[in-house]
């Protein structure tokens, strides 16, 4: 069974919480993304373990299954777009069809024990790539497709609420976030 697309610019979420999810965008400081991508993986990998990860519970949602592989995918291309952001003076992002590539990579028939190692795999690396991230590279930009800008400490912002929103798609749980941290200056503001 095919799913509607996800079509929405989801870039509000840089301005304001999310109704859904609980993610606020005020209460995250781009610096820490590298340590709180990690919290995430736990929700996943033990959701991947559950008899059911495979299956969809409702024809309008994916399987457990098929959001950690999302995740997955979504901590590559993030690394992949923050590199090309410190090493390029505004690149432009290629277009990424999460759809279509749930449907060409076959997210639904993949192994959820692979699934889980990979996606720790890719939490790892992504989080090393923010972890690199000096005090005056958080304001470099990138472009994406569709002319949407980011800087790095936006995309940070971004990326944690599409993990955090899909942890809540997959437990119920609400936003995994915490005030921002007294100490230190924020590099997004």
């Amino acid at each position: 069974m095919s799913l509607e697309p996800d079509t929405k610019d989801w870039t509000w979420v840089l301005e304001q919480p999310c109704r859904e999810c609980g993610f606020d965008p005020a209460r995250l400081r781009p610096d820490e993304v590298a340590r709180r991508i990690p919290e995430t993986t736990s929700a996943f990998v033990g959701a991947l373990a559950a008899s059911d990860a495979c299956r969809r519970l409702t024809e309008d949602r994916w399987s457990v299954l098929e959001y950690a592989c999302h995740v997955r995918d979504v901590h590559r291309i993030f690394a992949e777009r923050v590199e090309s952001m410190l090493s390029q003076e505004d690149p432009v992002f290629a277009n990424w069809d999460q759809d279509a590539t749930a449907i060409e990579q076959a997210y639904h028939l993949q192994d959820p024990r692979t699934v889980a190692e990979e996606l720790a795999e890719a939490a790892d690396r992504v989080s090393a790539t923010y972890a690199r991230v000096g005090p005056a590279q958080w304001e470099r930009r990138g472009t994406r497709s569709n002319g949407s800008q980011f800087t790095v400490a936006t995309i940070a912002v971004y990326h944690f609420h599409d993990v955090v929103h899909h942890v809540w798609d997959v437990t119920g749980a609400g936003a995994i976030t915490e005030p921002p941290s007294a100490s230190g200056s924020d590099p997004s503001r």
